[in-house]
């Protein structure tokens, strides 16, 4: 063993490989010498660079999402107004300066109805393009106490569709974005900024009663807004809500939408043409909630040339399971097309409902002729079958050529006007039908007046009639207009009442038309 070892030290090939070894060595340690040096020292030119803190420059800590919990620092104008909002909460603002402020509310809503409304503790959940308009119409409307729950940051993104948003923010935490601003227009109002993700283990503390002081037991929330784009979260609130009798409204969703006159507001169990409504609907259902939830949803369509969710690139789907991809989970992995204004319309119309309903401002929602041109044709088509049927059992014949006297636009007045698109009977909103409330005094035989021009007509007003299901209308049709039955026997004095109040409002709305 000895005699090798001395054999390869004697080989010339030998010292070459471990002189060769040795300066790799010597060159690998001088290489991460220097490397280790640069880093260094562009460590210390960094901590050079940060300044030190002082009334320029703040530190803030970082919430659990890595975001600032404060913003940058603040403009003169973003001082004055934390500086009045201050004095303003604390009563140093004279109460004739915010009525006047709010002259244009108090005329509409008179006095009862802005104090119900100042007096209220709203929330919103989602900070977003939807929410930062429904809160601004808040606030600006006399709402004095509002919880913003969001997690996220304003982004250059936002600012397309933000209502409150600017240059200056970006990078700070929506909540709190919304309130630096709003207290520069309405100094009294009180924010409770919450710069938190929803969901449904945190639900007690987001949605609990504003407390001002540990003897305060606080108070509940009279609405909740949901401006929540994750489906996830946003059935949880819903289900808290529901569960909890807190009143609630859900914006649906505004991506990929254009029409404004296609924005209404109806319950949960009958919103359509919305695919995020259909899985919230979904899901709700299996917690075994299925209706009672007001909802703003567009019925627009998706066509040729319109806006769609971008498909990914087959790379992305290499990277694993698309819904990986997000930031936070269940959230979206892709940007969904947005149209600025879409957001704010259907902000407007949540703050809208609320500040009605709080301030008792009599309102009612019908789904109208929007996207329903096949509904007005069919009850259009069976007035005219229904006419038809009862001339026939009356003459024993068909009354051939029988017209209806009511144009298209008659019958989207009635339903949508009028009866609000629900029958009067029980107030569902499908297979909708217009029948004759009382039996013509000349009974169902076409009016000989008018056959003398060659018209076959039974001669009746847009008040005669009233708007019922399908089934509803063939039992009134058999029980009252042919079995002579009278309305008190077949319904109750609420619907009589009902009836005779559409009925009132028609005549009033006559001289309009």
């Amino acid at each position: 063993m000895a005699s090798w070892i001395q054999r390869q030290n004697n080989s010339h090939q030998a010292q070459l490989a471990a002189t060769a070894v040795l300066s790799g060595a010597a060159v690998a340690g001088a290489i991460f010498g220097f490397q280790k040096f640069r880093r260094r020292e562009r460590v210390k030119r960094l901590k050079d660079s940060i300044p030190e803190i002082n009334e320029q420059h703040h530190a803030v800590s970082l919430n659990e999402f890595g975001a600032a919990s404060a913003g940058p620092g603040w403009s003169k104008e973003d001082e004055r107004g934390a500086v009045l909002a201050r004095r303003a909460q604390e009563g140093d603002y004279d109460e004739e300066l915010i009525l006047e402020q709010l002259a244009r509310n108090r005329v509409f809503l008179k006095d009862e109805g802005l104090t119900k409304l100042r007096s209220a503790f709203i929330i919103v959940v989602g900070c977003g393009g939807v929410g930062s308009h429904a809160v601004a119409s808040l606030a600006r409307s006399g709402v004095s106490k509002i919880r913003l729950i969001d997690f996220d940051q304003v982004t250059l993104s936002s600012l397309n569709r933000h209502a409150l948003a600017t240059l200056a923010d970006v990078g700070t935490p929506k909540v709190h974005c919304i309130r630096r601003r709003m207290q520069q227009i309405v100094p009294w109002v009180r924010f409770d900024c919450r710069n938190e993700l929803f969901g449904g283990s945190v639900a007690d503390d987001l949605l609990a009663p504003w407390s001002l002081d540990d003897a305060d037991k606080g108070q509940k929330p009279v609405y909740v807004l949901d401006c929540i784009d994750n489906i996830q979260s946003k059935v949880e609130l819903l289900h808290y809500c529901h569960t909890h009798s807190i009143p609630v409204i859900s914006s649906m969703g505004a991506g990929c939408k254009s029409d404004p006159t296609r924005v209404m507001i109806t319950d949960i169990s009958v919103s359509s043409d919305d695919r995020l409504s259909r899985s919230t609907r979904r899901r709700l259902k299996l917690l075994g909630v299925t209706t009672g939830i007001p909802v703003v949803f567009s019925t627009e369509k998706p066509g040729p040339g319109k806006a769609t969710l971008l498909p990914l690139a087959e790379e992305e789907f290499t990277k694993g399971q698309v819904d990986e991809l997000s930031v936070l989970p269940d959230f979206r992995s892709r940007i969904l097309p947005v149209l600025g204004t879409l957001p704010a319309v259907f902000g407007y119309t949540l703050a809208n409902h609320v500040i009605c309903d709080v301030s008792g401002y009599p309102t009612e929602y019908s789904m109208g002729g929007k996207g329903k041109d096949k509904l007005y044709d069919s009850i259009h088509t069976n007035l005219l079958v229904s006419l038809e049927r009862l001339a026939r059992s009356e003459i024993g014949s068909q009354p051939l050529g029988l017209k209806v006297p009511m144009t298209r636009d008659d019958v989207i007045y009635l339903i949508d006007e009028i009866w609000r698109g629900k029958s009067v009977v029980t107030g569902l909103p499908s297979r909708l039908s217009l029948t004759l409330w009382e039996r013509p005094a000349n009974g169902f035989r076409p009016d000989p007046e008018w056959e003398k021009q060659g018209q076959v007509v039974i001669p009746f007003k847009p008040e005669d009639l009233v708007c019922m299901t399908k089934e509803e209308a063939t039992r009134h049709e058999k029980e009252v207009l042919l079995g002579g039955k009278k309305h008190e026997e077949l319904y109750s004095p609420d619907v009589l009442e009902k009836v005779k109040e559409r009925r009132r409002e028609m005549e009033y709305y006559e001289q309009f038309r």
